[in-house]
């Protein structure tokens, strides 16, 4: 199934969680946080602004971002864990 996002949603693949401490202890699936960090798997179009001109979105697909804890709506496509969210709920873009 392929999904677009409306106006200035962004969908994004949360990174996997770690499951060992940097002292080498193992964390369980249940006790470990949910990572902040993604990768952007699809952008909509932007907003409109008052006048109706269209506002494209800063980021793009591949992008590595940080967002906030409680952002975004959780949904599963094919079998894949997603978030939903509007751009302006990432903080930010990982870059090399």
């Amino acid at each position: 199934m392929k999904f677009r996002p409306l106006h200035d949603r962004v969908v994004i693949k949360r990174a996997d969680t770690e499951t060992k401490t940097a002292g080498g202890i193992l964390i369980p699936d249940t006790a470990g946080e949910k990572p902040q960090e993604g990768e952007v798997i699809a952008v909509g179009p932007g907003g409109r602004d008052e006048a109706g001109k269209l506002i494209p979105i800063d980021l793009k697909k591949g992008d590595k971002v940080l967002f906030g804890k409680w952002s975004g709506t959780e949904v599963k496509i094919d079998a894949k864990d997603l978030l939903i969210m509007k751009e302006s709920d990432i903080m930010g873009v990982l870059e090399k």
